[in-house]
């Protein structure tokens, strides 16, 4: 076949971006800004912050990830508990309120990772040097204690300043395949004095806590969102993100420390943000879905009961469970942030299986992030007045819901773009595939391998939602996002 046209991928990823209402560059001001920030911006925190430099911290991220908003450590406590530190990075200190920077964050709201071009929500200045715990670096940080109990259970402890430093910055991939046993010691553990005993501390205080929400109806969803890898300006593969042990510590602690949060906040009488997911409105849509896989599910909301159903099927059929997954996801409606004044009833989430939650762990990536900080700052100053009025934190739980909407939608329509670049030379091609989606809107599948999706173009009328089918390529569009099928039986 003939050499495609090129595919400008970074262009369509910019173009994605404005025309979802992102600004993808930093303007002259914020450039200015931050380009006088002294190259030492690292300053103590005031009243004699605490020096937790000498303790064994390390971070869990991707293996290019430089924007790095916390670091953990546990120790172990008596009666079976576990003492853990999340420290988080002070993005706070070097971005204050109403400057530039500040209010370019809040116009964007949240980082954008398409896969193809990464839209960081602070200039790289900050988010992967100044206000990022690197390793070896001394940083500014609030940190968030709380102690796992032997049942799984937590108790929230103290919210404080501090100065601290990243001894390892490890990998999900390399620790997820240690703590499975099918991969070796990686080599920053192995060469780090006592960091092997700390992150497998760091394993049993997690699986403690995932043990423990799940007995409570946190619920076992595993979608697929394949992403592109792109070398030399051309996309060789789509990759899927595996959910491995790693993921799911740095999950466990981070959920932990976000309730600790909320409990910190609510003890100070502050206004929030929670992060919340409602109760299903449409349970009846997922009684339905287990009725068909020949399962029974309450007539009223259970989240414990919905959670045993979807273990059964992850084990019974591992292939199908990412698009039951999705289904669910879709019938229960999405996250949001909600704002929340002291003494309001806490809409809680419905997925995490907890009650009062917010996001406040990535400051460098969220712009609510970095609302809470502030919140919390606040508070551990005494400040008379806290940095957010109710009426403000209103309007801006529902800018920002609607800023991460606008996110998701520019990143899944680059990876529909890159998956059509991908496929674009296979026309023809007979795959293997299962139904995503059925409806007057179309008719949805995803190939096997590569992990691409598209619409039925052809031969959809027979189709159900969960079929393995064979699906012959029809066309691609990268510029739209289109890959088209005809069903080959």
């Amino acid at each position: 076949m003939q050499d495609q046209p090129y595919v400008d991928l970074e262009g369509i990823s910019w173009m994605a971006m404005e025309q979802y209402g992102f600004l993808p560059v930093f303007p002259p001001p914020v450039v200015r800004e931050v380009g006088a920030l002294p190259a030492n911006a690292f300053s103590d925190p005031p009243d004699d912050p605490r020096d937790l430099r000498p303790l064994l911290w390390s971070s869990i991220d991707n293996h290019d990830s430089q924007d790095l908003d916390q670091i953990e450590v546990c120790e172990r406590a008596p009666g079976g508990e576990i003492r853990v530190r999340v420290a988080i990075a002070d993005v706070d200190a070097l971005v204050p309120k109403g400057s530039w920077t500040d209010r370019h964050a809040a116009n964007n709201g949240t980082s954008v990772y398409t896969g193809v071009v990464t839209f960081p929500m602070l200039p790289d200045r900050l988010s992967a040097d100044l206000t990022s715990l690197l390793p070896r670096k001394d940083r500014a940080a609030v940190v968030i204690e709380y102690t796992v109990l032997p049942d799984g259970d937590t108790k929230p402890g103290e919210v404080y300043r501090a100065v601290v430093r990243n001894h390892a910055k490890l990998v999900y991939e390399e620790i997820g395949d240690w703590l499975a046993g099918t991969g070796p010691v990686p080599r920053a553990v192995a060469e780090t004095p006592g960091l092997k005993e700390q992150v497998l501390l760091q394993h049993e205080a997690a699986t403690r806590m995932k043990r423990r929400r799940t007995e409570r109806g946190a619920l076992a969803l595993e979608t697929i969102e394949a992403e592109p890898v792109v070398a030399e300006g051309k996309v060789t593969a789509l990759v899927v993100q595996e959910q491995n042990l790693a993921r799911c510590l740095i999950e466990e602690f981070m959920v932990a420390a976000n309730g600790s949060l909320t409990a910190f906040l609510a003890a100070a009488g502050l206004p929030m943000i929670h992060r919340v997911v409602r109760t299903p409105k449409n349970w009846e849509g997922i009684v339905r879905e287990a009725a068909e896989r020949g399962e029974t599910l309450p007539a009223e909301p259970d989240a414990e009961a919905l959670t045993r159903f979807l273990l059964r099927q992850k084990t019974a059929d591992p292939d199908r469970f990412p698009d039951l997954s999705l289904t669910v996801v879709k019938l229960m409606g999405a996250g949001e942030y909600v704002a929340f004044r002291p003494g309001d009833d806490p809409i809680g989430h419905f997925a995490l299986a907890v009650a009062d939650y917010t996001h406040g762990t990535a400051p460098n990536r969220r712009y609510v992030d970095l609302i809470i900080q502030r919140l919390v700052k606040s508070a551990l100053d005494g400040e008379r007045y806290p940095p957010y009025a109710p009426e403000e934190l209103d309007d801006l739980a529902l800018r920002l819901t609607g800023r991460e909407k606008a996110s998701q939608k520019v990143e899944r329509f680059v990876r529909k773009a890159a998956a059509a670049v991908l496929l674009r030379e296979r026309i023809g091609e007979v795959f293997a595939a299962f139904v995503t989606g059925a409806s007057e809107k179309g008719t949805y599948v995803r190939l096997v391998d590569p992990p691409a999706e598209g619409r039925v173009m052809l031969g959809a009328d027979s189709l159900r939602v969960g079929q393995r089918v064979r699906v012959r390529l029809m066309a691609t569009d990268p510029s739209r996002g289109f890959i088209d099928f005809q069903h080959a039986g």
